[in-house]
This record gives C-alpha cells, sequence and structure tokens, in this order.
C-alpha cells in the first residue's frame, strides 16, 4: 500500500481545530492508523481525505450514546422545514382500496413511524413517500434529497460492499474513494466491517440490511425512509440502530420507519397507524373504488 505520510498528522489536526482535546485527538489518529493497517490500506485509500473523514467522525462522537426519555422529544419550535407532506393520499390496486386520504408531515427534526396490520399498505405507502409508486389519490410533496431503504432487496449479489458504494455515489456525484471511504464509516456505526472480496449474496441476511442503510445515507439525505430497515439485527446491532435514529434526529434529519413492534415506538415522535385509513370492507367488495378512510 501507498502511504501519505502527512494524512495523520492533517487528520489529528482537524480533530483538534474541531474542538477535541489533543490527547483525544491523537488517540483516535492512532485507532485510525491501527484500522487501516487491519484492512492492508492507507488512511488516504480507506478513508478519503483527512479533513473530510475528521468532520464525520466527530459528529459521530458528538451523537448521544443514550439520552434520556424526556430527550426523545424534540420541542415544537425547534422542529425545521417541512421535508415530507402527505395530504389525502390514497392507493386503489384495480377495484380494491387499499388506503385513503391519509394525511402525515414530517418535519427536519422528527421520527415518524408507520404500523398497521398486515397487508394494510405500510411498504406501499413508503414507495409512495420515496417517488417509486404514484399514489391513486392525495398530493405528496418532499425534499428532494430522499434515501430509501427497502425491507429486502436493494442490493446486488454480484457486487462487494465496496463496489456498492462506488456505484450509488456515483449516482451522487461522489468520487469512488470518497464514496468507499463514507461507507466504510457509516457501516462502522453498525458494528461492521465490510469484507472487500465477500459479494453481497454472500452475506448473512442481517448484513445485507446493514449494507442496505449505508447505501440509503451515503448520500447524506435530508429524508430517511425506512421499511422495517433491522431484519436480521442481533439485540446489539438493533440497538445500534436505534442510537443512530436518534443521531439523525438530532442533526436535523428526518425519518420515517415502518415497524410491526410496538415496542419501538418510545423511540418516534408521532405514529400513523395505516390501519385507521383502511376502505369499510362492505364498501370494497362492492366495488365503490374508495371506502370512507379517515385521517390518519
Amino acid at each position: 500500500m501507498t502511504a501519505d505520510p502527512r494524512w495523520l498528522p492533517r487528520f489529528e489536526g482537524e480533530l483538534v481545530q474541531l474542538g477535541l482535546e489533543p490527547a483525544r485527538a491523537r488517540h483516535l489518529a492512532e485507532e485510525t492508523s491501527q484500522q487501516a493497517s487491519e484492512f492492508g490500506a492507507s488512511p488516504t485509500e480507506l478513508f478519503g481525505p483527512a479533513h473530510l473523514y475528521a468532520r464525520h467522525l466527530v459528529a459521530a462522537l458528538s451523537a448521544p450514546e443514550d439520552p434520556a426519555p424526556q430527550a426523545h422529544a424534540t420541542p415544537e419550535l425547534a422542529r425545521g422545514r417541512v421535508l415530507l407532506s402527505l395530504e389525502r393520499v390514497g392507493k386503489r390496486h384495480r377495484r380494491t382500496t387499499v388506503f385513503a386520504d391519509v394525511d402525515l408531515t414530517v418535519r427536519a427534526g422528527e421520527v415518524a413511524a408507520v404500523v398497521g396490520a398486515n397487508g394494510c399498505g405500510k411498504s406501499t405507502l413508503l414507495r409512495i413517500c420515496a417517488g417509486l409508486v404514484k399514489p391513486t389519490t392525495g398530493t405528496v410533496r418532499r425534499t428532494a434529497r430522499v434515501g430509501y431503504v427497502p425491507q429486502e432487496g436493494g442490493t446486488a449479489g454480484w457486487l462487494t460492499p465496496a463496489e456498492h458504494f462506488a456505484l450509488f455515489g456515483a449516482a451522487a456525484r461522489m468520487a469512488p474513494r470518497r464514496a468507499r471511504s463514507t461507507g466504510e464509516h457509516l457501516a462502522r456505526r453498525l458494528a461492521w466491517r465490510p469484507d472487500r472480496a465477500r459479494c453481497a449474496q454472500h452475506l448473512s441476511g442481517g448484513t445485507r440490511q446493514k449494507l442496505n442503510l449505508v447505501l440509503g445515507e451515503l448520500h447524506a439525505p435530508d429524508l430517511l425512509l425506512l421499511d422495517e430497515p433491522y431484519q436480521g439485527f442481533d439485540q446489539g446491532t438493533y440497538v445500534d440502530f436505534w442510537q443512530q435514529v436518534r443521531a439523525w434526529r438530532d442533526s436535523g434529519r428526518g425519518v420515517v420507519v415502518v415497524t410491526h413492534l410496538l415496542h419501538d415506538l418510545r423511540h418516534v415522535d408521532q405514529v400513523l397507524d395505516l390501519s385507521a385509513a383502511a376502505p369499510d370492507p362492505e364498501t370494497t367488495r362492492a366495488g365503490a373504488g374508495r371506502g370512507p378512510g379517515r385521517r390518519a
């Protein structure tokens, strides 16, 4: 590997400029050098420009590890601009109404959960939010920078994680080296060190879902749409995931997460019960096309 002798001093100096104590900055520089050695790469190859990686690291260190329950709710006045707005949104498949009259507003610094019975259209609603599916009725407004993490799929089995990072980064106009280093950094937040030689088809289901999460965040979106993103996670990674959700909220991002686990709801600011937007069964069987619906 080709090492840049100036990378570590620049990295350490940038950490100090960003407010870390010199001893702490030196320790982190030593850890970073060790991580690069374990991967058999130079810090430049693995992490990208020193000043950018320093900013990523300081942002991660600034996220609260376990905020008190009362800190979970963001005061209304502190919440930012609207990132997602659904007004009377409905979806029909042929003559069957899946849901109707759904209203939802998500602002910067908010986490919203979408819950409901199986088959009520939670995944369909999230795809509508992402712009992948058109609603039958209603209006959808969203910010331009959106990250979408599907419940299944989303990766190419024959590509390695690093190749995924470069491919998805190219779509966001990121240089390949920067995309790979950013992906490696985000993966470590989920306690995952991608194997450079292993293709996605040989990863476990939980690890593929970690890859999906990293790809959804790679381009630093303002709004993250997550469809039961923790499938296959062990307990430790599940806890890491919700810590990351809090970090996204604290950084001013908006998050919408589909979940069927009721104990997840203590982590969120608002809940949309999609079952409340289900049509009247008798009306649907009669072929009226649209059930009465209720605002959720």
